[in-house]
């Protein structure tokens, strides 16, 4: 059986008669399966009726479903209406998985009206840099927040009945050439930084399918990258469901096809189906990898058979997309405590951007919206009067008339609500930002407007982080992100304080573009970017070259406050669990309204002697753990974590396994990754391996020989290959001496790789014996 087969379903004893996907694949003529590994349209997937498989249909959805009126549209058109939800870079600042939750939920829903099997999402990629382009569509510069976050929604919204596609595996985290660059990265900095999030959500919420980025990765398209697809995605990380190509991501269909990629989208005008055809003529692709890939196909659709999802209320989903956007954006400043302005203020809004809002990203997930709140309106009838002005125009163009006008309104008003952002011509899916600024013409109205009136509050649209230097002129800046159709109401909400903000930055706003961990290595040249910066993304970055950003990664204020007291540490070793750290503190609202703070739990070390000698560099805080916490005024709350061991571990290349250093750990609790309000020091142990490092199927030979557990293994294979019997006997030919001496011989080759040689006893099967027998014998033998 081909080692892609083996987390298929069976039939079980209470359902003998229920044929397997693998059974009903081998009922189709052997010609006809490879048909069904390309799509069919531009949106769905071929049928087989002898199979008893139905056409699958997919459709864009991070934020909303973009449902085609018609199968064949291949461009951003027409589209059936939907919730137009708020784009993860502001739902990613609610810090909050129960919301992702009813996000997924709510979505599922609805892709289930609208007979949508697979919803294109979420977008898991870190935000490398701020210029990306598409950074809206992704959560954060964090793995665990964004991993977090994606399990969340990705496991309500298959609770529906409805697959999730996270997306773009892997190190896809630029516009710029992103059908082609090759994105170099070391192997620690991809497991600690751009697969994190990737492994959370495949670990904990179990996709059912999977995108492959158009990307390179490390020489290697990402679609026919087998380390990835095969070593990592399947092997280590036990993925069993469907991988699909991004949109026009495979070049060889027979080489994605033989590094786990199932899938081709959209339909390839027969290109695809060709080249697997002549392979198989050829002999140079495996019939028993066309097999199981079909039947993941097969076994998508058994899960996606009975979506459970009735009627769908498009007001009840308007009213969650308007609490979810309030429930997420960010207050960044508010000097003198300017909001929550009174609805009595005479008030006067400027922006085009308050008439015309800027409510979604720009590209493939723009959706048709059911109806759009527009803020100038709804703040006209919240308020008792409120005075618009345009300002400026959004195409950029500057035009002194509609700047003059702004002024005269901000004049003869008590306090001026400015909408200030990036309009979508300057950033959208397919190109990145050439710079961190906004529109000029913006910038002069507002130096014009906060002249005329001091009392001038900013509104912010955008989808990625922007220069901020302007926000010195103003006493208060919310920060409102991408808000979805409710995002006007939403607004209104937090502005006039029946909501109390509670968003935290998912990312870190810097000073200058100079500051930011890619800059120098991006975007790339030569069609190569290499990630020199290393695992020091985001905040990271910041924190170890000491750089002041403009408002840091996890910063949020409320209209109340909140203390942090009571910190205590400890060691625990749960039953089954393994050895953790404890983390307990309280948390107080000592202010005068309800609201909501996110506590964030941080490691580092106390300083560089904090490791052992020869550890590489480590950043100087990591987020391990935060919650979301809802507090009456005056009201207080124990908040308690528990953090296993191996979640402070570190990616080591030369044992190929995650490491947990045994040395004094500094944890960090507080409101933002620069405002920390308790800190202690625990120490640490480490794992007990006698000296060895922890074993998997990508440690050597010679390893795997030196450490005990790995003597009795391979010793066990050479005897089961001596005698015929045991995990090895299938290839009962070999001499259980002559395999000892072949084993020795080739010492630094990984025992994975041993399989792939002519009559090797490393069956697929035998692997998977040897990988349970890991997990077994506990994270002291096996780390994966």
């Amino acid at each position: 059986m081909h080692p892609r087969l083996r987390h298929m379903p069976a039939s079980t004893p209470d359902q003998p008669s229920v044929p397997t996907p693998e059974e009903r694949v081998s009922a189709l003529p052997p010609e006809e399966r490879p048909v069904l590994l390309s799509g069919a349209s531009f949106w769905t997937t071929e049928a087989a009726e002898a199979a008893g498989l139905r056409s699958l249909v997919l459709a864009d959805g991070p934020h909303g479903i973009r449902r085609p009126r018609s199968d064949a549209e291949a461009g951003i058109g027409d589209a059936l209406p939907a919730t137009c939800f708020p784009a993860e870079c502001l739902t990613a600042c609610s810090w909050d998985p129960d919301l992702l939750a009813r996000l997924g939920t709510a979505t599922a829903r609805e892709a289930a009206a609208a007979h949508v099997d697979v919803v294109l999402g979420p977008g898991l990629n870190i935000k490398r840099t701020p210029l990306c382009g598409r950074n809206f569509e992704y959560f954060s510069e964090d793995p665990l927040l964004a991993g977090t976050l994606g399990a969340a929604w990705i496991g309500a919204l298959q609770a529906e009945g409805v697959a999730a596609c996270p997306k773009h595996f892997a190190a896809n985290n630029q516009e710029t050439d992103r059908m082609r660059i090759d994105a170099v990265v070391d192997e620690r900095t991809l497991r600690e930084i751009y697969l994190r999030a990737f492994e959370s959500v495949v670990r904990t919420a179990r996709p059912w399918t999977l995108m492959a980025a158009y990307n390179k990765v490390n020489g290697i398209h990402a679609a026919e990258n087998a380390w990835l697809l095969e070593t990592v995605l399947r092997g280590e990380w036990g993925f069993d469901g469907l991988v699909v190509s991004d949109w026009g991501a495979v070049t060889d269909r027979a080489a994605s096809l033989d590094a786990g990629l199932d899938l081709e989208m959209p339909a390839s005008n027969g290109v695809g189906l060709d080249e697997l055809r002549a392979g198989l003529d050829a002999g140079t692709v495996n019939r028993e990898m066309v097999d199981a890939s079909a039947a993941r196909l097969l076994q998508l659709a058994d899960r996606t058979a009975s979506p459970t999802g009735g009627a769908v209320d498009p007001e009840e989903h308007h009213r969650l997309a308007r609490e979810a956007a309030a429930a997420s954006m960010v207050l960044l400043k508010n000097e003198g405590g300017v909001l929550p302005l009174a609805p009595s203020l005479r008030l006067a809004v400027v922006g085009e951007l308050a008439r015309t809002p800027r409510y979604q990203g720009a590209g493939s997930s723009q959706v048709t919206p059911t109806r759009v709140s527009v803020p100038l309106e709804v703040l006209a009838e919240r308020t008792a009067a409120a005075v618009f002005a345009a300002g400026y125009r959004l195409d950029g163009i500057p035009d002194p008339e509609l700047s003059a006008e702004a002024e005269v309104a901000a004049a003869a008003a008590e306090a001026v609500l400015f909408f200030l952002g990036l309009p979508e011509n300057l950033e959208s899916e397919g190109f990145d930002r050439p710079d961190l600024g906004l529109p000029e013409n913006q910038l002069a109205a507002l130096r014009a407007v906060t002249a005329a009136n001091p009392r001038t509050v900013v509104v912010l649209y955008n989808g990625g982080a922007v220069d901020t230097g302007w926000a010195e002129q103003v006493p208060a800046v919310l920060e409102a992100w991408l808000p979805g159709q409710a995002g006007g109401e939403a607004l209104a909400d937090v502005l006039l304080g029946e909501v109390n903000p509670s968003g935290k930055l998912a990312e870190t706003f810097p000073r200058r573009l100079e500051d930011t961990p890619a800059f120098g290595n991006y975007p790339g040249e030569a069609g190569t970017v290499r990630y020199g910066e290393g695992v020091l993304v985001g905040y990271r970055w910041y924190d170890a070259r000491d750089i002041e950003p403009a408002f840091p990664f996890g910063h949020g204020l409320s209209y109340t406050s909140f203390e942090f007291s009571n910190l205590a540490l400890g060691l625990t070793d749960p039953a089954g669990g393994g050895p953790a750290l404890t983390v307990d503190a309280t948390l107080t609202n000592t202010g005068t309204r309800a609201g909501a703070e996110v506590v964030q739990v941080y490691s580092g070390a106390p300083d560089d002697a904090g490791f052992p000698d020869g550890v590489p560099v480590r950043p100087p805080r990591e987020l391990r753990a935060f919650r979301k916490v809802f507090l009456n005024p005056g009201a207080s709350a124990p908040v308690a974590f528990t953090l296993p061991l191996p979640d402070l571990a570190r990616f080591d290349p030369a044992s190929d396994s995650w490491i947990t250093d045994g040395c004094t750990y500094r944890i960090d609790v507080g409101s933002s990754s620069r405002d920390i309000r308790l800190s202690g020091t625990v120490d640490l142990p480490a794992p007990d391996r006698g000296g060895q490092a922890p074993l998997t199927l990508n440690s050597t030979i010679s390893q795997w020989l030196a450490h005990p557990l790995g003597q009795q293994l391979l010793g066990g294979l050479a005897a089961g290959a001596g005698s015929g019997s045991g995990p090895a006997g299938s290839a009962g030919s070999a001499a259980g001496g002559g395999m000892a001496d072949a084993l020795a011989m080739m010492g630094s080759m990984p025992l994975r790789r041993l399989a792939r040689f002519p009559g090797s006893p490393l069956t697929p099967e035998v692997l998977a014996a040897l990988e349970q027998a890991l997990r077994a014998a506990g994270p002291d033998s096996e780390q994966s």
